[in-house]
């Protein structure tokens, strides 16, 4: 199966299905002396683990990282890290009802048409699981952009088309789709600042695309805005241009942000603002619609333990994969200049 590594310099290569032994991550192109440990990885990991709130999945997962190579008394080495999750509350039986019939809004039938065999026990790699390697990755990858004062913060910011800060019409929303035996989706929001400006190419690795599509490459996403987003597509010209101005100290800012922190392709000092759509979880214990692989209509009804809302645990998974890409370019502007090459082995 190809499409399963990600990045340039900093690479990584994620392995695993949601009801296999184990799922994980290998990280090649991490620079050597980097302070790294499980604990490290851990917090991280805790924030996407099931079981949290009454709005996630039942399953049961520590979801405790071991690492297998790559550091050598609490520092990277600069040889590839290797880590593993092992997966603990399977219950494959919950899935048998379902080999031979394609659910909705799911991989099923694609992922049979593609390979004429699929995992049904939970998605295999389709499964939202896979995004454990996606999130131990980033723990490193954050690790090291906060010794370059950089810092990646996602947050939910829609649930429904309700604000977040509203907690009382969230909950009242979530547990009325909850008891109809349906899903909500929502929006999370990821802020990166610190980002030097220049950053990306101005033609096919821009800044904005690279990012678009890591985070897109999360299963339930279905659209990503940068900035003003879609919205820019409805102002003037006049409304939407960022105001350059020089501060007090002879540095270049915006006095607004439409762009989110990204023009031409590159970084332009100021913050970076994205936005990702995340649709309903399509695992829902309402009767449906579909076919089997026979090609028979039939209808189902999705039994097992799911999320009504994925927003939540998805949120750290919108960080990491944002902190892979940023990290990705910073490693790859190092040769932009000469004077950057050279300065590199004086």
């Amino acid at each position: 199966m190809a499409g399963s590594t990600y990045g340039h310099i900093f690479q990584i290569t994620t392995w695993g299905e949601s009801h296999g032994k184990a799922i994980g991550v290998v990280i090649d192109g991490c620079p050597a002396g980097l302070p790294l440990t499980e604990e490290d990885i851990q917090q991280l990991l805790d924030r996407r683990k099931p079981g949290q709130n009454r709005f996630t999945t039942a399953r049961k997962e520590g979801d405790l990282v071991e690492i297998l190579s790559g550091t050598f008394e609490g520092k990277t080495t600069g040889t590839p890290i290797s880590l593993i999750v092992r997966n603990q509350d399977q219950r494959s039986k919950d899935y048998s009802t379902i080999s031979e019939i394609y659910r909705p809004g799911h991989a099923d039938y694609t992922f049979d048409a593609k390979y004429g065999f699929r995992d049904y026990r939970g998605g295999g790699r389709s499964s939202g699981r896979e995004t454990i390697g996606r999130v131990a990755a980033g723990a490193v990858a954050e690790k090291i952009l906060k010794e370059m004062g950089i810092e990646v913060k996602a947050y939910a910011k829609e649930i429904g088309g309700i604000d977040v800060q509203d907690t009382a019409a969230v909950e009242a929303y979530l547990s009325k789709r909850m008891a109809e035996m349906d899903s909500v989706g929502g929006i999370v929001e990821c802020v990166i600042t610190g980002v030097p400006a220049g950053l990306g190419e101005p033609v096919f690795e821009k800044l904005d695309a690279n990012l678009a599509k890591a985070v897109m490459s999360i299963g339930a996403v279905k659209g990503v805005e940068i900035g003003d987003g879609f919205a820019a597509a409805r102002a003037a010209g006049s409304e939407n241009n960022d105001a350059f101005r020089m501060d007090d100290a002879g540095k270049v800012y915006k006095k607004t942000n439409h762009a989110g922190g990204i023009s031409g392709g590159m970084s332009d000092g100021a913050e970076i603002v994205l936005r990702a759509a995340f649709k309903p979880t399509p695992s829902i214990a309402q009767i449906q619609e579909t076919v089997n692989r026979s090609g028979e209509n039939v209808e189902i009804q999705v039994k097992g333990r799911h999320d009504p809302i994925v927003v939540y645990r998805a949120v750290v998974v919108v960080e990491a994969m944002a902190a892979l890409t940023v990290l990705d370019a910073l490693l790859g502007n190092m040769h932009a200049t000469i004077e950057g090459v050279c300065g590199f082995y004086k």
